[in-house]
């Protein structure tokens, strides 16, 4: 499992120009089971998704699909950890 943290390097302005396209990406990997969770940082300097996968390898190929990545708008910091405790249900989430 994998922490993404993205740190904004453009303005919030540009930030909001590829919102709709960063939001599609991130549906797509929703949509293959990838992605647990993900939300804006407080304050508003980045986002944080929460990522099941393989390998860290297989993360920075999504990660280069993502249009604040292609676009230059966000830095990626990549954390793999696992998780050993956690709430009930949480389980499914986890690579076996």
């Amino acid at each position: 499992m994998f922490i993404l943290l993205l740190k904004y390097i453009k303005s919030v302005e540009e930030v909001d120009k590829e919102l709709e396209n960063h939001i599609k990406y991130l549906d797509k990997y929703y949509s293959f089971g990838k992605f647990i969770c993900s939300g804006r940082r407080n304050p508003r300097i980045g986002g944080v998704i929460l990522c099941k996968s393989e390998s860290k390898e297989e993360v920075k190929d999504i990660i280069k699909e993502d249009p604040f990545y292609v676009n230059k708008i966000a830095e990626y910091e990549i954390i793999e950890f696992l998780p050993t405790k956690y709430v009930e249900g949480f389980e499914s989430f986890i690579n076996v």
